[in-house]
This record gives C-alpha cells, structure tokens and sequence, in this order.
C-alpha cells in the first residue's frame, strides 16, 4: 500500500513568503528565489541594534588593526612629570585653530594631589596627519604618521588624561584594544574546534559514546570558574614575556568555553542525525566525517555563528578579569584589563576617575557583540517568527 504525502498548502507558503517579504523590504519574486545566505542578511539588516553593533564592531578593530596610526603616542611614550593629569579638552579659534595649552604640574601641600595649571601665553596645535612617534604600520612598514595629534613632534596632548607613569591613556586603550578584541576571536575559534569535533562525535555516534563524552563535559562544568582560573594562570610563570602569557591566557579561556558549545552541537546533531538525507548519505557510503561536517554541521551553521558571537565578549570579559586581578597579563603587555589594575585602588579613583575609561571599552565591545549575536539568532531562522 502506497502512502500519500500530505500536499503542501501554497496559500500557507505564499503567505509566508510574503510576510518575509514585507519584513525584509525585498519582492516576493527575489525572497523565492533568494538563498539561505541572503534571506539571513535581509532580515539581520532590520534589526537596528544589530546593524549599530555591527558597524561598531567594525570600527573597533579597524583602529585595532591600524592602532598605531590612529593613537597619538606609542605606549611606552611618556612624561613622569605629567602622572595623572586630566584630560585636555580642545579649544578652537580662528586664529590658532584647534589647540590645547601646555601645562606645569605640583602637588598641593595639603591634600598631597597632583595640580597641573595651563600656561594661556603658549599654545600646542592640534592638526590631522602629523608627525609623531614612530611604529610599524600593520606590522610591516615603519612610519610616524599620526591620523591626529600635536603638529610638533615632543609636545603632548591628554584626550582622556594620562596614567601613574604619564603615558597617554587614550593611545594605550588603542593599542590594548589590540589583545582585548584579538583574545575573543582566538579563543572561540579554538573552542569552536574543540566544540565541533567532540559535539559532533557525541551527536552522531550517540550511546556509549555520547554517555562518556557528556560526563567529561559535565566534570569540566561543574569545577568552579575562578579557582580554575586561578590554578591554571599561577602555572604561567612570571618570567614570561607578554606574547607567550597571550597564548596561554588565550588556551587557558579556550578549555573553559568548549564545553557549553559542544553541548549545542551535539543537541542539534541528535535532532537531525535521522533526517533522510543523513540517511541517504550513509547509505551511498559516504565517510562519517563527511556527512557530520558536509552535510549536518551546514544545515545549523548560523546557529553555530549566533552562539560563537555570543560567546567571543565572554571570552572579552574573561581575559580583563584575569587580568584585573593580576593573573593575566602583565606589563609591560597592554590590554583593557591591565589598564584598569591602576583603577583598583579608592584613591587613585577619587583623583583620577578618567582611568575607569578602559572600563567602558570593554562595555561597549561586549554591548556591541551581544547586539550583533540577538540579530543572527533572531535572522538565524528567516522564515521563523521574532
């Protein structure tokens, strides 16, 4: 007896189509015809928070990756005489342009704070593509242009104020910027791997296999976060220079946030290991690694993409607390959470609150990535429901 497959109701489909059509802005010629790719992104670029997220992201590792450009000083460029002064606002006059004037520091005899008074007589001109200090654009050419800063070289300027040692904190928020958002991406992109190869083998494979791999994820899970961390940065030894403390942070966060990861591979690999084209390629005697990462792993590739974004301000977040509490990287390395190791004392806060600024770029990229991770879950489904 041959059973009829139910008929697909067109009016329920046009109907679909038609309301992604009316949420995308797009026809409902061009959304029959569109691809997975291109339904997702039409309904991504709706969503505004996602889109501001986006374009913040983007800008925040363009000046990442051109930091030396975009920073008016190098990091290890400062005045001792110029410890904790405040942040310069710039003035402009038809005359004189955008400027700031010079300023002489003391410390008050009384309250024992440092006092810096401007000398309204000179003036520091503040002019687009100066000259500066030198660095080596991309890492490759050596040049000291500067997108903005004082016109004559040696004379200095304190958008955000400076630190203890007198650098500039603006600059070394770019530069820290550097490790801040490059430590996510490294450490997702191993955790990712670690997720798919071992989410994969427990999803597909399922019983005895599945039973011993959960309980090597449960076991990773249920040992606390922070004693963790603190055992396993205590082994990086104190000797080490900044690059090989960067890639030990960097595996150290990747054994953590494997584990959440595999647990939604593998949830979504048990839902579709027995659709019929997994079956159909099993029986065609297709390897097993192929259909696990050819033919299941695509069918929920945005899934996978929404948690990663969602998981790499974690990793953000991870590494500056780490390194806050002095576990992490040190100086002379220069990163968001190293910054702020100068803002853990009540004092120092209650005459130089600007060094809380780091803070606020760590808000703003895990705001961003977590703006950017609600719209590809949102758009990960386009005919889905919001």
């Amino acid at each position: 007896m041959t059973q009829q497959l139910p008929a697909s109701d067109p009016d329920t489909e046009a109907g679909t189509t038609d309301d992604l059509a009316t949420e995308t802005g797009q026809s409902s010629s061009d959304v029959a015809s569109a691809s997975q790719r291109q339904l997702i992104w039409w309904r991504f670029r709706k969503h505004r928070l996602a889109m501001i997220g986006l374009w913040l992201l983007v800008l925040m590792y363009l000046v990442a990756a051109f930091a030396g450009f975009v920073a008016p000083f190098n990091t290890s460029s400062y005045v001792g005489e110029h410890a904790y002064h405040p942040p310069q606002v710039p003035q402009f006059s038809f005359e004189e342009g955008l400027y700031v004037h010079p300023t002489t520091g003391h410390t008050d005899i009384e309250t024992l704070a440092p006092v810096f008074e401007e000398d309204t007589e000179e003036f520091i001109h503040l002019r687009f593509f100066v000259h500066g200090d030198e660095y080596k654009l991309l890492g490759l050419f050596t040049t000291d242009i500067h997108l903005f800063g004082p016109s004559e070289p040696g004379e200095r300027w304190y958008a955000l104020g400076a630190d203890r040692t007198g650098a500039d904190l603006l600059s070394k928020i770019i530069y820290g910027s550097q490790i801040s958002l490059s430590i996510g991406l490294v450490g997702v992109s191993v955790s990712l791997l670690l997720g798919l190869l071992l989410g994969g083998i427990s999803g597909y494979f399922g019983g005895t296999v599945d039973t011993v791999l959960q309980r090597v994820i449960e076991l990773f899970m249920s040992i606390p976060t922070l004693p963790l961390w603190l055992g396993l940065a205590a082994a990086v030894p104190p000797q080490w220079g900044p690059v090989p403390t960067y890639l030990m942070i960097t595996v150290i966060l990747s054994l953590l946030g494997w584990t959440s990861l595999a647990r939604v591979i593998r949830g979504r690999l048990l839902q579709i290991r027995d659709e019929d084209y997994v079956l159909a390629a099993n029986l065609d005697g297709v390897p097993t690694s192929r259909v696990i990462f050819r033919h299941m792993v695509p069918a929920f590739t945005s899934h996978i993409i929404a948690t990663v974004s969602l998981a790499v301000p974690a990793m953000i977040l991870s590494e500056t607390a780490l390194s806050f509490l002095g576990l992490g990287l040190r100086a002379p390395a220069v990163s968001w959470g190293v910054l702020l190791q100068d803002a853990q004392s009540v004092n120092v806060i209650a005459t130089a609150p600007w060094l809380l600024i780091p803070g606020l770029a760590v808000v703003l990229a895990v705001v961003a990535f977590n703006f950017v991770g609600d719209g590809l879950r949102d758009s990960a489904d386009p005919y889905g429901k919001r």
